[in-house]
C-alpha cells in the first residue's frame, strides 16, 4: 500500500467555484461535490459575475461551462489567466456539451487543465476534481518550501 501525499481532508476542504448558466447543471455539480465531502462550494449561474467571484473567492479549482450567454467560458479562461500570477497553478476543469476538437484545443490552450464532455460520469468528474486539487496542494507545498 502506498502512502498518501495529501490527506483527503486537505482536498475536500478546498474552495471550489462552479460556473454554469444552467441551474440543473449547478445542482448536479453541487450534489456530486457534497456527496464527495467538499465543504467550500460556490456556484454561479450568471457568467457576468464570474470574474468578480474568481477574484473575491480565490478558488482552488474552477468548474467551468463553455457555452454561456454574454460571457462564454473561453472569455473567462482568458480573464482568469490574465489575473493569475505567472507561477500560480489554479486548475480549471471544463465541463461542456461542446465536444468538438476545436473547443477542446482552444480551452486547453487558454489554460484549462482538463476537459470533460456533458453528460458526464459523476464518479469520473469527482475523481478528476480530486486529482486536480491534489496537484494544486502539492504545487503549493513545493512553492512554499
Amino acid at each position: 500500500m502506498t502512502a498518501q501525499l495529501v490527506a483527503p481532508a486537505d482536498i475536500t476542504s478546498r474552495r471550489i467555484l462552479a460556473i454554469d448558466d444552467e441551474v440543473a447543471n449547478i445542482l448536479l455539480l453541487r450534489s456530486v461535490l457534497e456527496r464527495e465531502g467538499y465543504t467550500d462550494i460556490h456556484c454561479l449561474t450568471d457568467p457576468t459575475k464570474a470574474m468578480r467571484a474568481y477574484i473575491d473567492l480565490e478558488p482552488d479549482i474552477v468548474l467551468l461551462d463553455l457555452m454561456m450567454p454574454e460571457v462564454d467560458g473561453f472569455e473567462l479562461l482568458e480573464a482568469f489567466s490574465r489575473h493569475d500570477r505567472p507561477a500560480e497553478f489554479r486548475p480549471v476543469l471544463v465541463l461542456t456539451a461542446d465536444t468538438t476538437l476545436q473547443a477542446r484545443r482552444r480551452a486547453l490552450s487558454l489554460g484549462a487543465k482538463d476537459f470533460v464532455a456533458k453528460p458526464f460520469d459523476v464518479i469520473e468528474v469527482g475523481l478528476r476534481i480530486a486529482n486536480l486539487l491534489e496537484t494544486r496542494v502539492l504545487y503549493q507545498r513545493l512553492n512554499s518550501s
